[in-house]
């Protein structure tokens, strides 16, 4: 039986090893749960491990807002201690304290 924990958790801020993004995880799935097309879409030299947990993140970069969906392998805490300023935080989480985001609903 294949058992997975995750290292970030939910509320928490976080960077991508590699690309210049910053994120709020939202939604944790144990392991590897897009498209296979989505997967072969990603250079096979910096293709991840299927088998760890990836994250839902509402993420920023210097350009934009969007959606990022990320392997355990690329990402760091971010320690900081800067708010992240997505539009859509508001609808998953409180005010930004401590240096992540409390949840402000039930999520499944």
């Amino acid at each position: 039986m294949f058992k997975s924990r995750a290292k970030y958790g939910l509320g928490q801020v976080v960077r991508h090893r590699k690309h210049p993004f910053r994120g709020v995880v939202f939604d944790i799935d144990p392991m590897f749960s897009n498209t296979e097309e989505w997967y072969q879409a990603i250079p096979e030299d910096s293709r991840p491990r299927k088998n760890q947990p990836f994250y839902h993140l509402l993420a920023e970069n210097e350009q934009s807002y969007y959606v990022a969906y990320v392997s355990e392998q690329n990402l760091v805490a971010d320690y900081s201690g800067e708010p992240v300023s997505h539009p859509d935080l508001g609808e998953f989480f409180g005010p930004f304290e401590d240096g992540h985001y409390p949840l402000y609903v039930q999520l499944n």
